[in-house]
Order: structure tokens, then sequence, then C-alpha cells
């Protein structure tokens, strides 16, 4: 990658490096102290090694649109966001049950034969995979603090940390209070916002504008662009859930459903729908949710009441806010290009 140009594919690769060469390295550590914990060590490896690097992205151009250089130390900054996620997905697996992510056993699943046939081997599973989460997350943190950058620009921005940490936590405990309740559009665009939403884009933006000393002009326009682009990746990432291709976005299509989460589609279906509907809609969800048959029943309805299409809308009227916020930031032209670039990326996906 070009100091100015952005080049995806290669800033992905930097922060690939960047993250395998770490956490094999912790990964090895923690395996030293006894060869039973070798499954769990090959979870935390097995926990980054996928991702499109949105969020290291959008840490990196927080940093650039001050007008800051390329920085490999920055990078090793931005990279720790990804570990961030990384612990966010597992234990997001673990609160929803779900067995595929990225095509893969999810970490309890994977864990079940760590852990042999003995009474509770699923319960101990299930606590393997969350000390995983637990400690990619404390890795996030220590990535961060030695990835090189001074000393000075990384106390400007440890204290958001702590906000994306609350925010974060705040937006799995909404989701899981919610689930099951009366379905209601504000209330599930709100768990959107925090359990998504804004650790992927406006907090790591605040970030790496943080480090590398942003005014509060442009930390407020970075949270105009950043808060309504995280709601619409989070929106295309419930659409795929239910109606995208599983061999490409790695999940099960019916996990959203069977969990009864309170996704903006879910609720907007509801919203239209009328008593038949409803009446058809409850008995589907009601039984552990639909599968086969009973999943494309539920999609056919979505389609027929137009909620997609609602969403679709949301999406499109968030990434068009976004942009107009981007448009009134005073930041460099490469910057403006990458963070236009990047709300394409985030909004408009097949996985």
């Amino acid at each position: 990658m070009t100091s100015d140009r952005w080049e995806p594919a290669a800033f992905k690769a930097r922060v690939d490096e960047v993250l395998r060469r770490y956490v094999a390295r912790e990964a090895d550590l923690f395996a030293a102290i006894d060869p039973l914990l070798n499954p769990v060590a090959a979870q935390l490896e097995a926990a980054v090694a996928d991702g499109k690097r949105l969020r290291a992205a959008f840490c990196y151009w927080g940093w650039r649109a001050v007008g800051q250089p390329d920085s490999d130390a920055l990078v090793r900054a931005a990279a720790s966001m990804e570990l961030v996620h990384a612990a966010a997905v597992v234990h997001d697996d673990l609160i929803d049950d779900s067995p595929l992510r990225h095509g893969r056993a999810t970490a309890q699943v994977a864990l079940r034969d760590a852990v042999g046939h003995r009474t509770g081997a699923d319960a101990a599973a299930r606590s393997l995979a969350m000390l995983v989460g637990d400690l990619l997350m404390a890795l996030a943190g220590e990535l961060f603090a030695t990835s090189g950058v001074p000393a000075a620009y990384l106390a400007r921005a440890r204290p958001l940390w702590s906000v994306m940490a609350r925010e974060l936590v705040a937006g799995e405990c909404l989701e899981i209070l919610r689930t099951g309740a009366a379905l209601d559009t504000d209330a599930s665009l709100k768990v959107v916002r925090y359990k998504t939403a804004k650790y992927t884009v406006e907090q790591p933006l605040l970030i790496g504008g943080a480090l590398a000393g942003a005014g509060a002009k442009l930390r407020e326009g970075y949270s105009a662009y950043g808060l309504p682009l995280g709601e619409a990746f989070q929106l295309r990432d419930d659409l795929l859930g239910l109606f995208g291709d599983a061999s490409r976005t790695g999940k099960c299509n019916a996990d959203d459903l069977r969990g009864r989460r309170p996704t903006a589609l879910l609720a907007e279906t509801w919203r239209l729908a009328g008593d038949e509907d409803r009446e058809g809609l409850s008995a589907l969800l009601g039984r552990g949710g639909p599968d086969g048959d009973g999943l494309d029943a539920v999609r056919e309805v979505m389609r027929r009441l137009g909620a997609p299409d609602r969403v679709e809308d949301m999406i499109g009227a968030r990434v068009e806010t976004a942009l107009d916020a981007l448009h009134e930031l005073e930041v460099p032209p490469h910057a403006a290009g990458a963070l236009t670039a990047l709300a394409h990326s985030a909004a408009v996906r097949a996985s």
C-alpha cells in the first residue's frame, strides 16, 4: 500500500500478518503452560483467521484523516480492534448458541471434543469458549498498548476503550433482554446501535482520531459518519443472515429466527403484518424456530409484506447520511476517498 492510495487487499494483508504473528505467539505461550490447553490455544488462532478487517481500517483512517502518515505501529494498534471483534464474536456465538461462523464450527462446538464425554461436557465446552473470548479481549488491550505508537498518543485514546467496552456489553445485554419480548423497530435499532454499530465504525474512527490528536469538530464528524454507517452494516448483516447465501456468509440462515432475536427485519415484518400473518408467524417462531419449509414460509411472508425492502431503505438512508457527513469534513482527499470506499464495503456486500 502506498502512502496515500487506499488498497484494501494490501491493508488487510498487513493486519492479517500482525494478528497471525501476535496471536500465534500468545497461543504458544498459553499452550506451554500445559498440553491440555492445546485445543483452547487453537481456538485463539481460529478466532482471528478470517475477517474483512473493516474495524482496523476505520481506526487506520481515523488516524490518516487527521493528516498523519502511514505507520506500521498504527497498523498494529488498529489490528487490536480486530481482537475486540474476535472476542465479541466468540461471546455472541455463545449467547446465540450458533454452531457455525465463517463456515467452521464455533468455539463452543469445536471445544466439545476437548472435554470428552463426561457429565456436563456441553457446559464445560461453553465455559472454555467463554474464556477464549475473555482472553482475546485482554490480548486486544495488550496489542494496543505495545503497538509502538508513542505513549502520549496512546494516553489520548485509552479512555475510549472503556466507552467501547461499556457500549458493546450494553448492546449484548439489550439483545438478551429484548429477545422474546414485543417486537419494536426502534428498540431493535437501539440494539443494533450499541451491539454493533458503535464498535464497528464509530469507536475505531474515534480511537484512530484520538491517537492522531483529532480536534472536537473532526471527532463530531467521525460520529456523524460512523454511527449511521455502523447501523447500515448491521442491518445488512441481518438481511444476509436470513436471505444471504449461507455458503458465502458462513452462518446458518435460521439462527436469528430460531433465537427470535430482536432484529429490525423481524420487527418490521411484525409491524407490517396483519392479524392473520401475525398468527402464522407466531406459530412458526413459537416452536423453537423454523427450519426447512418453515424458514421458506417466513421468508415468503417477509417478502410479501415488503420487510426486506424496508430494511434496504433503512440501509440506503443511513449510508446517505454517513456520506453527507463525510462530505462536510475537512480531511485530505485520499482519506475522504478511502472512507467513501469503506462505506460501500460495509453496506453493500454479500457476506
